[in-house]
């Protein structure tokens, strides 16, 4: 219960601080609204936040300013299937109000009552901002380090009985010292991330392959029972310490804070067509001011076309062609989904604020 409360306070204060964003904002919502937007919207399974205010909003980044919470429903950020949300105009500007459906109730304590009746709502029944099956993998597990980082580390260098096939129960022996008992990270390099417009190396990504714990030490050869993984297990994989950090699954879409322009660099699905829900690479990061929630605007990059007349080779301007959401920053690049296509798009395509 004490971790529920925890989470529910982190989405109270995310609220608490997108209200006083919208208010300095005083955006003008009426000119965002959907011509065909509903009166009211009846939530159900399957929705995202994403969703629902791409219903009322041509910008759906501006829900927390189009939101109006009932102060008499607990958690108001939360939102359930069978809840209700309604369009509504307050001082000449809409605004979106919420009834709850069952699913999203709770009892509260009359006076009359002398003994208190609870009826609890799993958090997980809430519908999420965005889809996250997509970027599951890339919540908590693969990261962005220092080019020479992964080649200082520790290496499998075999598996128990020569097996070149390992998985999870396999023990494997690590050329390095493991501290015993201690819970890594199996890594694989990953590509060098370097920025297009600079040549600056932006970083190595470190792909997780899965989890294991040091069992024994012998002079330089240590020994790891594999406890988890995401693939199978191969000679020359690195060992890296577990990465603590808290798993954000909750984001909550909003504009940046500074102007950002920057470009695709990669796509995970290992082919460089980019499509709806694809987890693409940014060579922007923490340093340009981007946070997970961040949106930004896709553009696809101009064609180059020859100008016969002046003879010379030029590049036609760019065309917003989609949507997509950062969702794990590191000092300098992202990680991002992509929400929304107009057209097919492509590594190098730009991105830029909203």
């Amino acid at each position: 219960m004490s971790k529920m409360r925890t989470v529910r306070r982190t989405l109270q204060g995310l609220v608490l601080a997108f209200a006083a964003l919208s208010a300095a904002a005083a955006t003008d919502l009426s000119a965002y609204l959907r011509e065909d937007h509903p009166d009211v919207y009846t939530v159900v399974k399957g929705d995202t936040l994403w969703d629902i205010s791409g219903r009322f909003l041509e910008r759906p980044w501006l829900w927390p300013e189009l939101w109006r919470v009932n102060p008499q429903i607990e958690n108001p950020h939360l939102i359930y299937p069978g809840d209700r949300i309604a369009l509504v105009w307050v001082d000449g500007q809409p605004q979106l109000q919420l009834e709850r459906g069952v699913a999203g109730r709770t009892q509260r304590l009359t006076p009359d009552k002398l003994s208190p009746r609870v009826r609890a709502t799993p958090l997980e029944s809430a519908i999420p901002a965005i889809r996250l099956d997509a970027i599951q993998p890339f919540l908590v597990q693969n990261r962005v380090v220092e080019p020479g980082t992964l080649d200082a580390q520790p290496y499998v260098v075999q598996g128990e009985s020569e097996r070149l096939v390992l998985g999870a129960g396999d023990r494997i022996y690590v050329r390095g010292e493991l501290p015993d008992s201690q819970s890594f990270s199996i890594v694989r390099k990953g590509p060098l991330y370097v920025d297009p417009e600079t040549d600056e190396v932006l970083g190595r990504e470190a792909t997780y392959i899965g989890l294991g714990q040091a069992v024994a030490q012998n002079d330089d050869i240590a020994t790891m029972l594999v406890s988890s993984t995401r693939e199978e297990v191969q000679v020359g994989d690195r060992i890296l310490p577990t990465e603590e950090r808290r798993l954000q699954s909750t984001f909550f879409p909003s504009a940046p804070a500074d102007q950002v322009r920057g470009q695709i660099i990669s796509v995970f699905s290992g082919v460089t067509q980019v499509g709806q829900y694809d987890v693409v690479a940014l060579n922007r990061g923490e340093r340009e001011g981007l946070e997970p929630g961040n949106v930004l605007a896709i553009y696809k990059r101009g064609a180059l076309a020859r100008d016969r007349i002046a003879n010379e080779t030029i590049r036609l301007p760019s065309e917003r062609a989609g949507l997509l959401m950062v969702f794990r920053t590191f000092e300098k690049l992202s990680y991002a989904l992509v929400l929304e296509t107009e057209r097919p798009l492509a590594v190098f395509d730009e991105v830029r604020n909203p």
